[in-house]
């Protein structure tokens, strides 16, 4: 029943159809990436990784980093990277928690780039998908108005022209919803890794800072 309606849409289902797909396999790749970074206590990694760099085991933090999946904590570990190499040049007039706070926002933009990825196609096809609806409905209602024009009134013909622009226009709408919804959401959820990966630099800095 569901079927034979959408096949009564015309070929304009065929890129709608083809956009709910792509839609749904970005929302289950994001969906599972943020479900990996809702196990990361970062709280946790934080005050280990900063207690390591108070007791001078940088090489702990290290391993503690890269064992540790997520964004905060790449960027945790590009600033104890940066920290190990700063300290041990021999004269710089950059001081050593300039550098560190340089190197952890540079990765800071790749991170947060990992963690949209994919959001691009979300946008594209919730701004798309509706324009194709209103494409659906434009050509449903020229069919209609062909088929007033070339027979006179002529109900199936105008019923089947009408009902083209109808299913188009609402399948394009529910496929918009199923990627805008998801995207805004997303979206959301990116400020707060965004956040907290500020919150994680500033620590880090702050402590880099006072350990020299």
């Amino acid at each position: 029943m569901i079927l034979d309606k959408l096949l009564q849409g015309g070929f304009m289902m065929l890129p709608l159809a083809a956009f709910s797909v792509v839609a749904i396999a970005v929302v289950l790749d994001r969906w599972r990436a943020f479900r990996r970074y809702d196990k990361v206590d970062n709280r946790s990694l934080t005050a280990r990784v900063i207690e390591h760099a108070w007791n001078d085991d940088l090489g702990s933090a290290a391993v503690l980093c890269s064992h540790t999946p997520g964004p905060v904590a790449a960027v945790l570990l590009a600033g104890v990277q940066a920290y190990d190499k700063a300290r041990n040049r021999q004269e710089s007039p950059i001081p050593v928690h300039v550098t560190v706070k340089e190197a952890m926002d540079d990765y800071s933009v790749r991170a947060i780039s990992a963690v949209e990825r994919r959001f691009g196609v979300l946008s594209t096809v919730g701004n798309a998908a509706p324009l194709l609806g209103m494409t659906g409905t434009v050509l449903g209602m020229i069919a209609s108005f062909e088929s007033l024009a070339a027979g006179g009134v002529n109900n199936e013909g105008v019923a089947a022209g009408i009902s083209e622009a109808l299913v188009t226009t609402a399948t394009g709408l529910i496929v918009a919803l199923m990627a805008v919804i998801p995207f805004n959401y997303f979206n959301s959820r990116s400020d707060g890794i965004d956040l907290a990966i500020e919150e994680v630099k500033a620590q880090f800095v702050d402590t880099v800072a006072q350990v020299g």
